[in-house]
């Protein structure tokens, strides 16, 4: 249904939601839940991508865990919806908290292997790529630069 909406109206929309949702999480002080994937192809190379709303930065693909959903499942549908690939030999990587506008966000980390090209809607994501981990781009997001290095090494790249 979404999709009858033209996508520059889309992502307004998107940016509009995001505004009120970060608004309400700093208000409510929400512990939320949410995952992410470090997807890496043949090659090595990591998988980031960038949203239409926040603030533009490359980032791993993922995003909230609903209510009781298992994070694994939470984790594969978000890597899914965003780039259209799947995840081979999925593992968790660790569960780490987070700040993330005034409240904790629990992340559950996972990694795997993930083959194709990647496809975004460009709703939600208006970019996706492979980069070599030698190779990140200068805007990646701040928490993302700090941290890709340690998380890769446990990844066993």
């Amino acid at each position: 249904m979404l999709h009858l909406i033209p996508a520059p109206l889309h992502r307004v929309g998107l940016r509009l939601a995001h505004a009120v949702r970060r608004r309400w999480w700093r208000i409510a002080r929400v512990r939320l839940e949410g995952c992410r994937v470090i997807a890496r192809d043949s090659a090595g190379r990591v998988l980031l991508i960038r949203h239409s709303y926040g603030s533009g930065n490359w980032m791993l693909p993922g995003g909230g865990i609903a209510r009781r959903e298992p994070p694994l499942a939470a984790a594969l549908r978000e890597l899914t919806e965003e780039t259209g690939l799947e995840l081979a030999g999925p593992r968790c990587l660790m569960v780490l908290e987070e700040a993330l506008y005034g409240t904790v966000n629990r992340v559950h980390m996972f990694t795997g292997l993930t083959s194709g090209d990647p496809v975004c809607d460009e709703r939600e994501v208006i970019e996706a790529r492979f980069f070599a981990p030698e190779a990140m781009p200068d805007d990646l997001s701040p928490h993302l630069g700090r941290h890709l290095g340690d998380w890769l090494q446990l990844a066993g790249s």
